[in-house]
């Protein structure tokens, strides 16, 4: 007995990986590389961006695949349209509410630590063409061009491109028609099905890519912009990162707790894509493994399908967070002082915005442009006041965004009876 359960530990620390073989480890470390290469060397830091914008590329050329794939053979498992609909439903209110809610929490916290507060800085002194290309793209981020943009050229089209949006739109409407005629087009289902194992191995390939990545892209951030450069508004940073934590912990890890989970296991389980979130400022650099370990964690593969993909342009609490906190930071900044009614007002534009600039390439600050261009008591010059530190709240937005799309996603697998609940016990206690 006691030589089988000796025999039983050694085969479990033969598979078990070496410290240095986890792959947060791994990040982590590339991380701290990357910050003091940076910083001793910046120059040879900035050289360092091709690392980071190359990995980033290399998992976009995965995300369209993945998510067709993904949602295509989801929905046609899916034989009740009905229930399509409801997950659909369900996740858009979830989206409206938790959106909302983190816009009216940054006005409440601006309002309380005013960050801009004290500056006095005079609108004419601001050069507005560091800002006026965000303004530019803004103005192509109307709710109905959004709207028009979702419609893909082609059928295959999405394929070859980066709109989330569109690959989405067409995997719906594939796996709908997949799943109305399924007497006849099982083959083309079992093909799907079987083309997601080397799919999902190429992702499991291109992870093991993250740790140069993230060097690459911290070490460009910190050589090109510097440790110091958040001095002249640390305050702004700070508050924002603080407000982004508390909602993660506080509101986030209200909804987890009602819905049975904890939300800092489900960190803690999500630590290696966040790590990797965090240094390529981008949460689409994580976007296939969450959608893996969502499903290894017992959410449905169709739930997982449509929420996921759709939050990453609808669930945007981190970026929600930041508008609402900088457009009244700028306002400060200009001893501008808006009224209630001048603040709901901004509210309910970003709340439009918000959605119009879904997957605009640094949607963050174009999206704060096409708020401003539409509430004229802020000047959009103002935004040059925060151009320079909108880097370092890129990770935290990203992050935030990450953390609230997959509490959505275990959310409304639970609502729709969706979830294996001693499956995502097992794996966030494990």
């Amino acid at each position: 007995m006691i030589i089988e359960e000796n025999d039983a530990y050694a085969s479990y620390n033969r598979k078990r990986p070496k410290f240095y073989q986890l792959l947060y480890v791994q990040v982590l470390f590339a991380i701290i590389i990357g910050v003091l290469l940076g910083h001793y060397y910046p120059k040879v830091g900035i050289m360092m961006k091709p690392l980071g914008d190359g990995f980033i590329q290399l998992i976009k050329m995965i995300i369209a695949p993945v998510i067709f794939i993904t949602v295509s053979t989801g929905i046609a498992s899916m034989s009740d349209m009905k229930k399509i609909g409801r997950v659909a439903g369900k996740s858009f209110a979830y989206f409206l509410t938790f959106s909302t809610l983190a816009l009216i929490i940054g006005l409440i916290v601006s309002n309380l630590i005013k960050p801009g507060h004290g500056l006095h800085i005079d609108p004419a002194t601001l050069d507005y063409s560091a800002v006026s290309e965000y303004v530019k793209d803004a103005k192509h981020s109307s709710l109905l061009n959004f709207v028009l943009d979702i419609i893909p050229s082609t059928l295959v089209s999405p394929l070859t491109g980066t709109n989330i949006l569109q690959v989405l739109f067409t995997a719906v409407l594939f796996g709908i028609g997949l799943s109305l005629t399924l007497d006849k087009s099982k083959p083309v289902l079992d093909f799907l099905q079987a083309l997601a194992h080397p799919i999902f191995k190429v992702v499991s390939m291109l992870m093991k890519l993250a740790p140069l990545g993230a060097l690459g892209a911290m070490a460009f951030t910190i050589g090109m912009y510097g440790i110091a450069s958040m001095s002249n508004l640390i305050v702004l940073v700070l508050t924002f990162y603080f407000t982004s934590a508390l909602f993660v912990c506080l509101v986030l890890g209200a909804v987890a707790k009602y819905n049975g989970f904890s939300i800092f296991k489900l960190l803690k389980y999500l630590k290696d894509e966040l790590l990797l979130v965090l240094a390529t400022s981008s949460s689409e650099s994580a976007l296939p493994s969450l959608m893996q370990k969502m499903e290894n964690a017992g959410c449905s593969k169709s739930v997982v399908g449509l929420v996921v993909p759709t939050g990453y342009s609808f669930n945007l609490d981190g970026t929600n967070i930041y508008m609402t906190l900088a457009a009244l930071f700028i306002a400060q900044a200009c001893d501008i002082d808006l009224d209630f009614g001048q603040q709901a007002v901004l509210l309910l534009v970003a709340m439009l915005s918000s959605k119009g600039a879904a997957g605009v390439s640094g949607a963050g600050f174009i999206t704060l442009a096409a708020t401003l261009a539409v509430v004229p008591e802020v000047p959009i010059a103002g935004m040059t006041l925060i151009l320079g530190v909108d880097k370092f709240m890129s990770e935290c937005r990203a992050l935030t965004n990450f953390v609230g799309n997959a509490v959505a996603t275990i959310v409304v697998a639970k609502w729709e009876d969706q979830l294996d609940k001693p499956q995502l016990d097992e794996v966030l206690n494990n």
